[in-house]
């Protein structure tokens, strides 16, 4: 199970990546594959084993990093979701990208047989590597896709043909596979969207986290020229932008956004989050998923109330101010210690509360939009 708030389970057949953009810098997956690594050689050289993640970090400059090693799990995880009979939502690959350059096509193609032959999960995908998501789902526009029997061997054998008599339909795109991509920015939603929209998919998302910067999903500019606008909310002509034909029209079903947490988390602005929620308003499903690390002044702190200020206890370190009103003292959090504070380019102020103190109420709201799935 997992901590995620848009999803309930993680399935990692494939581990290990490498950074491809700013968002990537402080990847969580990176510190948790360190940690599985170390704990596997902390044990006795009797009790280890080969690990699939062994290799995929190293050390620099005393934090973890991805070496661009990527592994296949054991057959045991691939096929857990066959085990699985009650609909669960997983989110695939929380630990690697599965279209990264270094994942051999029929990986990807297993882990796509054991999703076709699950049809009673939703299965939610994030990529930063939109293009080859686009190239590989494209070439699979076929019914029945041979993959599924081709690909399915070995040891795995056994789990399948006990689901392999539900007459499962392997028409792509797969009804329960939600595929999206990773934008942390505007010059990252312009390269990818623009992919992911002429990607066959029944629902598309994107993950705006961590957030560093303004998105406008009504205004993506299509590579290489810039010159092309689309409208990613309301749906544009895919074959008229991109090659010229076609009349298929694709627009995003979700976005989610959220801002950084963990050590060296950069702040969310606001007024970042406020214009993604207003976007989505025209009937795009909204997910605000976390403050991160630090809440802006103006927002609820959870347990008490609208920070509206803050006053310095010691260099560098202030206490936060909320509940007052013209006639009544402020009540203080963090009167004692004090928190550590940022300020953005206009000047507003973010306080370094901590991701579980910041919580994920935006302008006191908590946003909790998902995807209506239907054709």
């Amino acid at each position: 199970m997992t901590k995620i708030e848009w999803t309930e389970k993680t399935w990692n057949p494939v581990v290990g990546c490498s950074l491809a953009s700013p968002g990537c810098t402080n990847c969580y997956a990176m510190r948790m594959a360190a940690r599985i690594e170390a704990m596997n050689a902390a044990l006795a050289p009797s009790h280890r084993v080969a690990h699939h993640y062994d290799g995929t970090t190293r050390k620099v400059n005393g934090s973890a990093a991805w070496t661009g090693k990527v592994a296949l799990a054991p057959d045991h995880v691939l096929t857990e979701p066959l085990r699985r009979k009650k609909p669960t939502t997983y989110f695939v690959n929380s630990m690697s990208d599965l279209f990264h350059e270094s994942v051999p096509d029929d990986w990807i193609d297993r882990m796509f047989a054991v999703m076709a032959l699950c049809p009673q999960h939703t299965f939610q995908i994030l990529t930063k590597r939109a293009p080859r998501m686009r190239k590989y789902l494209a070439e699979r526009q076929q019914p029945e896709s041979e993959m599924l029997y081709a690909l399915l061997h070995g040891p795995m054998m056994a789990a399948v043909e006990k689901v392999m008599s539900y007459g499962i339909d392997a028409t792509f795109p797969l009804p329960n596979v939600w595929l999206g991509i990773s934008a942390e920015d505007q010059r990252r939603a312009n390269e990818r969207i623009p992919d992911l929209l002429a990607t066959p998919a029944a629902v598309r998302f994107v993950s705006a986290e961590p957030l560093l910067g303004p998105i406008n999903f009504r205004r993506i500019r299509i590579a290489p020229d810039h010159h092309t606008i689309i409208d990613a909310l309301d749906g544009y002509a895919i074959g008229d932008a991109i090659s010229g034909s076609g009349q298929e029209r694709a627009k995003l079903d979700w976005i989610i956004v959220g801002g950084e947490s963990g050590p060296g988390a950069r702040p969310l602005h606001p007024d970042w989050a406020r214009a993604i929620r207003d976007q989505c308003a025209a009937g795009v499903a909204h997910f605000f998923k976390q403050w991160g690390e630090y809440l802006p002044v103006g927002q609820i702190l959870p347990g008490a109330g609208k920070i509206l200020g803050a006053t310095a206890v010691k260099p560098g370190r202030m206490k936060l101010h909320y509940r007052g009103s013209p006639d009544r003292s402020p009540k203080h959090a963090f009167s004692e210690k004090g928190v550590g504070f940022t300020s953005m380019s206009d000047g507003k102020l973010l306080f370094c509360v901590g991701k579980k103190a910041a919580g994920r109420l935006l302008d006191g709201v908590e946003h909790n939009g998902m995807p209506t799935v239907g054709w």
